[in-house]
């Protein structure tokens, strides 16, 4: 199953400039992990060392944010759209 990710600007040395790539998956926690399969590297930018989702990591389903939803265990289906979206902050 192909699901489109749109990769932010600071994460696109690690797919080489490009800003969205395709993963497979049937949850967000095996899209990541195809992503880590395709980029090495990527898993370790987006997990922490429990493997959660690092706090300034934000990621989109559509337009839903996983925490309010079933977190990793989000599913996607064929042409889902992930967005990985950094969290900015600042004063």
């Amino acid at each position: 199953m192909s699901i489109s990710v749109r990769i932010p600007t600071p994460l696109r040395s690690v797919t080489k400039g490009v800003s969205e790539v395709q993963a497979a998956g049937v949850t967000v926690g095996e899209v990541i992990a195809d992503l880590e399969k395709q980029f090495p590297g990527m898993g370790d930018r987006l997990r922490d060392e429990s493997g959660a989702i690092r706090r300034f990591v934000n990621i989109y389903v559509g337009d839903e944010d996983i925490r309010f939803l079933k977190g990793l265990e989000t599913p996607v289906t064929e042409g889902s759209q992930v967005s990985i979206i950094p969290a900015v902050a600042g004063g």
